[in-house]
């Protein structure tokens, strides 16, 4: 047996599927095996794995083990002269395998083997070559030297930065993302250190191959695509607590007591500055927006005021028109976060509408007022006028400020390339028919040098065909397009502008982005998904304003519920966030196959009025999908309204 692959997976499906497909067409002509360890998933990944790769050595784990001691569990059964650790939400190439058994053939002396990670979009991923997190080392990332230098030899050690990633190099640390290891090393220096559960273990192992007298090596002849997840992204917390730790225990395992002392006050130090940076970062970019909007409006509406009293000769109350203005500057800012008027991208137009809503309440609210606290209905609408200019404008200055466009004419369809053959591509628009609504336009683009008839070029002109037809994304039919095509043609084309996605042969599902967290569902191009933070922001507002309604009014209520003292509970759970008014439908036969974004059980469903004997597995599964795709406040309203008289379910 030429190569043991291990892939451990948990609770990512859609990646781990086409990860295999692209190890399937790798491992052609090669002597190997394939081994999955599930810690405990719950997404149906084995059952998947039953269905569709049956020929895959599985080892299904009754609880989360964590990464170190899942891959000592195939790695002692596997019987490969390579073993290969390899990361579900990853693409290999067809050569990968190929190229890395080469290599590690023509170099006896090398005991691990990394190569060339590229991120979701193309991007080069600098964790691809790391070195030994020396406490100088360390120091210089955590601080942020290597950054300010990141080709010095000295300060950007981390990652190497000095060495071409283009060029093979002996280096210290391998990526557990994909980590290639001689066998013969792995039994001179042992397996994973099971102390450690999620990051580090890769660090320990790779010098622990070192320091055993074999080399590592980066090799970037072949690539492959690591899409990472949200727990390993840089700026989480998350990320910098538990990798920092890890780095600690490393610490103290390899240096000196004295070394391993200033690295863990490093550690330390580094995880609170950066902690402390983080939340004081977030929280001002949180404000920024509001607050320039704030203090443009009344500063605005104070000069306003001034120059109206002077032209009527009327005296106002300064503080109370402060205080009055202040309280309306707060409805607009209200208004506009329930209208996603401060979500990226900023859209002026949300904004106007925002300040519109806020304007009525205001208006609403002034009427209200005692008569001595009316001071002028008129410059409650100039006020009005102003927020309106003054929310508008401040979204086209940061929209030129960070992106040199805008927003005015932001294209509300997008414009999709599938490249692929007919067959697929038709596939491909069959999926996004029924996963999306008409705000795209479709392209069709040949992986070959032939062009037929209805595809607007190939794809070597792929660069020039985004460029001309202002593509949004790209979807490559992984059936037609190999995997090395797919990702030379994310790592040439510029892509800060740019979503590129695969569609794996024969899958219902799109997936691809930079996110592991947030493309594994089959809701890939997220036209209005129910899990967008605007849609969860509303959807949590109206089960709050419900409950709040149904508390009120029960009394009344009470002569048309079915249980109302059951309404009451189901109130006070909806209000401590247990469950949502309105959820998926989990009553009969349900496809479970299908994966939906998370959304609190429902105390109401899209089939509520419909009794459970007459509904279908297919019918269920179709609404639910409609329902969590493209959500609307509407929906929610009619299911409640249609369901009125089961809200003590």
């Amino acid at each position: 047996m030429k190569l043991s692959v291990i892939i451990v997976n948990y609770n990512v499906r859609y990646f781990l599927e086409q990860c295999l497909l692209s190890v399937q067409k790798a491992m052609q002509g090669i002597e190997m095996e394939v081994c999955v360890v599930d810690n405990s998933s719950v997404d149906g990944s084995v059952a998947m794995l039953a269905e569709k790769f049956p020929w895959v050595r599985l080892i299904a784990n009754k609880e989360n083990t964590g990464f170190s001691k899942a891959n000592n569990q195939a790695m002692r059964l596997a019987a490969g002269e390579y073993m290969l650790l390899l990361n579900p939400d990853t693409v290999v190439q067809e050569d990968t395998f190929r190229e890395v058994i080469r290599f590690m053939d023509q170099h006896p002396e090398a005991g691990g083997l990394g190569v060339k990670m590229v991120d979701g979009k193309g991007v080069f991923l600098p964790e691809s070559k790391r070195g030994l997190p020396t406490p100088e080392v360390a120091f210089y990332k955590i601080f942020g030297l290597s950054r300010l230098f990141p080709h010095s030899p000295r300060f950007a050690r981390y990652h190497l930065g000095h060495l071409d990633n283009d060029q093979t190099h002996e280096i210290e640390i391998l990526s557990g993302a994909f980590m290639l290891m001689r066998k013969r090393a792995l039994d001179q220096v042992g397996l994973l250190d099971e102390a450690f559960f999620m990051y580090g273990e890769d660090v320990d192992l790779s010098w622990r191959i070192i320091q055993g007298g074999w080399k590592n090596y980066y090799f970037p002849d072949t690539r492959i695509i690591h899409y990472k997840g949200e727990s390993t992204k840089k700026g989480s917390l998350n990320y910098v607590y538990v990798f920092y730790q890890a780095m600690v225990i490393f610490a103290k395992k390899h240096f000196s007591e004295r070394h391993a002392l200033w690295f863990s006050f490093f550690i330390h130090l580094a995880i609170w500055l950066r902690a402390s940076v983080a939340i004081l970062y977030r929280f001002l970019k949180a404000i920024l927006l509001p607050t320039l909007d704030v203090a443009f409006t009344l500063s605005s509406i104070w000069i306003l005021k001034n120059i109206y009293s002077n032209y009527q000769n009327i005296p106002y109350d300064n503080k109370l028109v402060l205080i009055t203005f202040s309280a309306a500057s707060v409805v607009w800012v209200i208004s506009s976060i329930l209208s996603a008027a401060y979500d990226k991208p900023l859209k002026p137009i949300r904004a106007v509408k925002s300040v519109i809503i806020g304007s009525i309440i205001i208006l609403v609210l002034y009427s209200l007022l005692p008569e001595n606290l009316r001071f002028s209905r008129a410059l409650i609408l100039g006020g009005s006028a102003v927020a309106l200019i003054v929310f508008f404008l401040n979204r086209i200055a940061i929209n030129l400020a960070t992106t040199g466009k805008t927003g005015l004419w932001r294209r509300e369809f997008m414009q999709i390339a599938v490249v692929g053959y007919e067959e697929e591509t038709q596939r491909v628009k069959t999926i996004l028919d029924q996963i999306a609504s008409n705000n795209r336009s479709l392209i069709k683009v040949s992986p070959g040098h032939e062009v037929p008839d209805g595809f607007v070029g190939s794809l070597p002109q792929l660069s020039e065909i985004v460029r001309v037809h202002a593509i949004d994304q790209v979807i490559f039919c992984a059936r037609d397009v190999p995997s090395t095509d797919i990702i030379g043609a994310m790592s040439t084309m510029d892509s800060r502008d740019l979503e590129f996605k695969i569609a794996p042969p024969e899958s219902l599902y799109i997936i691809g982005s930079n996110s592991i967290e947030t493309s594994g569902d089959i809701f890939m191009l997220d036209v209005n998904s129910v899990s967008r933070i605007q849609n969860r922001r509303t959807k949590r507002l109206l089960d709050v304003l419900v409950s709040l309604l149904s508390i009120l009014l029960f009394p009344v209520l009470a002569l048309f519920i079915r249980r109302p003292l059951s309404m009451i509970a189901n109130a006070v759970s909806v209000t401590s966030g247990k469950k949502s008014w309105v959820g998926f439908c989990t009553s009969g036969p349900n496809d479970r196959s299908v994966s939906l974004p998370a959304v609190r059980p429902g105390v109401l469903h899209p089939l509520s009025h419909i009794p459970a004997n007459f509904r279908t597995a297919e019918h269920i599964q179709k609404l639910n999908i409609v329902y969590a795709k493209d959500y609307r406040l509407r929906n929610d309203l009619w299911i409640l309204w249609k369901g009125f008289r089961s809200l003590g379910n």
